[in-house]
């Protein structure tokens, strides 16, 4: 009979709870203190609820979910930070967490005092440091600042350092929480090699960031926080998506409560944006002009499956659909789209009089809705989609009927990103010739 091999949890979280006492001043506070049971003036706040998973020996195990949704909460209580309300963790190794870098550094020892100092809060001996030192200083790559007090550090020495330590301790059980994008894009590079290493060695890692395209690339499992309460566990594909639909449902949510509450301040959307249905939520800084003799009155953002997609993974299809409703009659209109990156550099962009779909007459009333369907081979990153409806006037000169600039915005997810704005999708090999 063939023996089958069981991985080891060897972290172990069962209904954990995290209740915060939140009074409305400090003397409602004092009150309950001094009078306890007479009165109770403060409200409990869950930041976790019930909350439980498992994560085995040299697994990956990511973390995601809005802002308030517990995550950090829950790095404090396994790095025993915090202490839960109730509940029970179980955890079988020793942790290195990148949480705040450089919490515990005395800022009147210089650098390597420091990485001593650290060693010591984790557990190591003074001995084990020494074998690990050289490594350290190496990767940290501060120069000769090792010798000198880490307050006189600039901030990014002290991240380069701080990482430095957390990382390079060989610990048996990594926390991160958004603590891998730190320093200059070089600097970033080794943190992603040396946590793609520690991946690689087998080495168990709990991982908690809003970079999605890191999670689907790192990832063997995720689990989804919302409000303190855990919504769903499963592969990072299929969690991703979980998260984005919250995502939407959110912003659906506030665009519903602002147009109850009228909450629009007049000085920073016209009329026409305010009046804009879109499934996504509307970018602050759209760009909004032309001579209303047609207006876009709706927009819709779509994946391939026909849902909402303020993220999509690169290569994957999107649907940019909008609708233009025309005030004039206007002998062949042009309808056009463009992407622009976060630096307002313009990436692509086409049009219907491109795509040979022209000659045709809007008539005074009439709708229509425009669809660009197309592959997205962008690197990963924020995109912003501007979108227009333009054409010759009765004169016969270029006129901008309405344009929308930066109306909304799609992040793009991404494994493994390539030189440049586009991925070309290329098929490489080697050949070993001897």
């Amino acid at each position: 009979m063939k023996e089958t091999s069981e991985k080891k949890e060897i972290i172990k979280v069962e209904d954990v709870t995290k209740i915060y006492q939140l009074y409305p001043n400090s003397n409602a506070r004092f009150k309950e203190a001094i009078l306890p049971g007479k009165r109770c003036y403060h409200k409990d706040f869950y930041a976790l609820h019930d909350v439980s998973f498992s994560v085995e020996e040299g697994e990956c195990f990511g973390i995601i979910g809005k802002n308030g949704s517990g995550k950090s909460t829950l790095l404090k209580i396994l790095t025993g930070v915090l202490s839960p309300s109730s509940g029970k963790i179980e955890i079988d190794g020793r942790i290195s967490a990148l949480l705040e870098l450089g919490a515990g550094f005395n800022p009147e020892y210089n650098g390597i005092q420091n990485i001593y100092l650290y060693g010591e809060i984790m557990g190591f001996t003074r001995e084990e440091i020494d074998k690990r030192i050289d490594e350290i200083i190496e990767f940290a790559d501060i120069g000769d600042h090792i010798n000198q007090p880490v307050k006189t550090y600039s901030s990014g020495m002290f991240v380069r350092l701080a990482f430095a330590v957390a990382i390079n301790v060989d610990p048996e059980i990594l926390i991160v929480d958004e603590a891998l994008s730190v320093g200059d894009a070089f600097f970033q590079l080794k943190c992603y090699k040396k946590f793609t290493e520690l991946k690689k060695a087998g080495k168990t890692i709990v991982f908690v960031t809003h970079d999605l395209s890191s999670v689907i690339k790192y990832c063997d499992r995720v689990m989804v926080l919302n409000e303190g309460t855990k919504c769903a566990e499963g592969g990072a594909h299929e969690m991703v998506d979980v998260y984005k639909q919250i995502l939407v449902d959110e912003e659906m949510l506030k665009a519903n409560e602002a147009a109850e509450n009228e909450e629009f301040n007049e000085n920073d959307l016209s009329t026409t944006v305010k009046n804009l249905k879109c499934n996504l939520k509307i970018s602050e800084g759209v760009i909004d002009y032309g001579t209303r003799q047609a207006e876009i009155i709706e927009l819709e953002v779509l994946d391939k499956n026909g849902k909402p997609a303020p993220q999509i993974e690169k290569f994957d299809q999107l649907k940019i659909r909008f609708k233009v409703r025309f005030n004039e009659e206007i002998k062949d209109p042009i309808f056009a789209l463009t992407f622009k990156d976060i630096k307002g550099t313009e990436i692509t962009g086409t049009n219907t009089m491109y795509e040979g779909l022209e000659g045709f007459t809007a008539k005074p009333g009439e709708e229509i809705e425009v669809s660009f369907t197309q592959e997205m081979p962008f690197q990963s990153g924020t995109y912003f989609i501007s979108l227009g409806c333009t054409g010759l006037d009765v004169q016969g000169n270029f006129s901008v009927f309405h344009r929308l600039y930066d109306v909304a915005e799609v992040n793009v997810l991404s494994k493994q990103d390539t030189v440049g704005f586009f991925d070309t999708h290329s098929e490489v090999t080697l050949t070993h010739l001897n």
